[in-house]
């Protein structure tokens, strides 16, 4: 009985676990799109929305304590209860970072932009969908998932280069874009820091299934 009520109540943190996910998913698409269509209200939608993610993390973080303390596992169990408390940390950061974005839009206002968004589109869309895809990886417990979605922070990593060098080069030859520019290169580093943490999702399912805690975000 006991059993059945520890993978009940797995099953249970399982499905809370992916819907804070999502939450956080949506959280990012949602602040560069209040970003790219200067959208205040939306903006400040995502904000207040940090306040649900951080409820989330709370009452995960409950349940698996109080399931560490009266079902006391072991082993294979443990490590999967371990992962669901690493996860839902490195989830509650990725909102704090879409808040951020939009955080970044509301000081923007409605001040023009000093270039058309293209790449930090692109790498909230990557960094968005590591997401989803290190939720799935956990889900299905899958080494291979996980593996494969790590590869992508590459990808970001390369947007970020290029963002930064554009964004560099905008300021050197245009002074007075300096103060957005500099706004701009926060958004993208935001991004980038929501891959890294993508990236540990990734890792703590490779941990999960292995047993092994390896570090693949170099």
């Amino acid at each position: 009985m006991l059993r059945q009520s520890f993978r009940a109540e797995l099953q249970q943190l399982d499905q809370e676990l992916i819907r804070m996910g999502a939450l956080v998913e949506d959280q990012i698409r949602r602040a560069v799109k209040s970003l790219t269509e200067r959208n205040l209200t939306l903006a400040h939608m995502v904000i207040a929305d940090d306040d649900r993610v951080d409820a989330m993390e709370i009452d995960i973080e409950r349940r698996c304590l109080t399931l560490l303390a009266l079902q006391q596992p072991l082993a294979g169990d443990l490590r999967i209860v371990s992962t669901i408390l690493k996860i839902i940390t490195d989830l509650e950061r990725m909102a704090d970072h879409a808040a951020d974005i939009a955080e970044v839009t509301v000081r923007l206002g409605q001040e023009p932009l000093v270039k058309p968004l293209v790449d930090i589109p692109e790498m909230a869309r990557l960094s968005s969908s590591m997401v989803r895809l290190a939720l799935n990886a956990y889900i299905h417990r899958s080494l291979e998932e996980a593996v494969t979605m790590i590869r992508l922070d590459d990808d970001v990593d390369h947007l970020y280069s290029r963002i930064f060098d554009d964004l560099q080069g905008l300021m050197q030859d245009r002074p007075e874009t300096v103060p957005q520019a500099i706004h701009l290169l926060f958004v993208a580093n935001y991004i980038e820091r929501v891959a890294d943490h993508a990236t540990n999702l990734g890792e703590w399912v490779i941990y999960m299934v292995t047993g092994e805690r390896k570090e693949l975000n170099d």
